[in-house]
């Protein structure tokens, strides 16, 4: 609690980094040597910034603060090298991230929020209840402590934000973070090799259509009809499927990139062959992959997994249809790493949710 008035030097873009140190009466370049010493050399004290005058260094400690995040756990998949991390916050709040491997790909999954309101049925993460958004430093803190964890030759290539909570509703902070991580000065990890999920805030995609960055966009689908994407996800109440695949269509049009379409199949809710072929007559027109994720078990939730029969059948109709469809692995389900199993707190749910066949 030291810090409450000090400012957090790790959540601030550099045109932010530039006014506060002016207005300390330095030099404009300070800012960007500043950041470079963050992101570039990880100084975790002031002290460790040896090009910079004893002077400036003893009033950054006055304040200022390096903010970072404190590993209480971590947690390796026998199945996989998939590794799920607990860490706890500067006011002693919890949050979930995991490492994953994959073809040559070293990916951080990070979280936005400490559990989330979106109240989606299928998912352990909102059971939880919401407490409160991350800072922009949090959620980049979460890869650089996870990046550094890795040792010397190994680095995070790429990012989604797909951990607890929804992006969206954090926007701000989560922009912020995004581009902390795409910044030359910042931690340099190319913006299409950053991905932001969504269960489908309208809005806020749109917001996001215009800020032309090129990082990735992926939606949560996870049904083909309104009622059946209402009991799955509330949300779909105030946007519903026709208006989210057109803010998602104009995204991948403007942007000129394809949307991922996350669909996670659920046995007999979803996973229908009739659904196989709405979901195609969805998703024409939209440049767009489908990855097909087979539901993760969550304890006292009454989904289940769809047989590899059922799953290969949905994924043989998209591929007819000209859709590039992959089922996507489920990385570190052993130690409830995978989507949609990480928790804002660790005690058990019984949640008493049902859904009607």
């Amino acid at each position: 609690m030291e810090n409450k008035k000090k400012i957090d030097l790790k959540g601030l873009l550099l045109p932010e980094f530039e006014n506060i140190v002016t207005s300390w009466g330095e030099k404009r370049y300070r800012a960007r040597q500043l950041m470079l010493w963050l992101y570039h050399k990880r100084a975790e004290t002031f002290e460790q910034m040896t090009d910079i005058s004893k002077v400036f260094r003893a009033k950054l400690n006055e304040i200022a603060y390096i903010s970072h995040l404190k590993q209480l756990a971590e947690e390796q998949s026998f199945l996989d090298e998939t590794t799920k991390y607990l860490f706890e916050l500067g006011d002693g709040e919890k949050v979930e991230s995991v490492l994953m491997y994959d073809d040559g790909r070293v990916t951080c999954c990070v979280s936005t929020q400490i559990g989330c309101a979106q109240g989606c049925a299928f998912c352990a993460t909102g059971a939880s209840g919401f407490v409160r958004n991350l800072t922009a430093s949090e959620i980049v803190n979460q890869v650089m402590t996870i990046d550094a964890d890795l040792g010397v030759g190994k680095s995070v290539t790429n990012v989604v934000l797909m951990g607890m909570g929804e992006p969206f509703a954090n926007y701000e902070n989560v922009l912020k973070a995004v581009k902390l991580m795409n910044a030359s000065e910042g931690l340099m990890i190319a913006a299409r090799k950053i991905t932001v999920s969504t269960s489908g805030l309208v809005p806020q995609i749109r917001r996001f259509t215009g800020e032309g960055t090129q990082i990735g966009l992926a939606v949560s689908l996870n049904a083909t009809t309104d009622e059946v994407r209402s009991r799955l996800m509330p949300n779909n109440r105030r946007y519903d499927i026709k208006e989210v695949l057109e803010a998602c269509k104009d995204w991948a049009l403007t942007i000129n990139r394809w949307l991922t379409v996350e669909y996670i199949l659920m046995k007999n809710v979803n996973d229908s062959l009739a659904d196989a072929r709405q979901l195609c007559k969805l998703l024409h027109g939209i440049p767009s992959k489908v990855n097909l994720i087979v539901y993760n078990p969550v304890e006292c939730l009454p989904f289940q997994r769809p047989g590899k029969e059922r799953v290969e059948q949905f994924r043989q109709i998209l591929a007819n249809a000209h859709f590039v469809a992959t089922v996507r692995e489920s990385r570190g389900i052993d130690i409830f790493a995978a989507c949609g199993q990480l928790r804002a707190k660790m005690e058990d749910y019984n949640l008493g949710l049902k859904i009607e066949d």
